[in-house]
């Protein structure tokens, strides 16, 4: 079960990893089998899905998101967490806001994330 501390510590060090532009940092929080789901992968890469499987193509994707936006800052709103689940409230630099809903496997890495945004 995922506690309080262990979902704040994970969302901090998180948005630490992202607003450094820290890849390794970045992909430290995610699991070999990973799949993100996220209409910004679905711009990014031209696919309409939008889904992106396993650590080798998320770090493509992470890479190439981080050079697309060189003023990507997050500042973190909220964190919400489940028993084995957290939802990321955040807002961007440009003011967006960003709600991920991330499931957390027993080695406290991310296996699942769904993105939304606020526009």
């Amino acid at each position: 079960m995922l506690t309080e501390t262990e979902a704040r510590k994970l969302a901090n060090h998180w948005i630490q990893a992202w607003n450094a532009h820290d890849l390794d940092k970045i992909m430290s929080h995610y699991a070999p089998e990973v799949v993100l789901t996220s209409p910004v992968a679905a711009k990014l890469l031209n696919d309409p899905l939008g889904t992106v499987r396993g650590t080798e193509a998320l770090r493509k994707y992470f890479k190439r998101g981080l050079e697309a936006y060189p003023n990507l800052k997050f500042e973190l709103i909220d964190v919400m967490w489940g028993l084995s689940s957290v939802v990321l409230y955040y807002v961007n630099h440009r003011g967006s806001k960003t709600g991920e809903f991330m499931e957390i496997d027993a080695n406290g890495k991310i296996i699942k994330v769904v993105a939304n945004y606020s526009g």
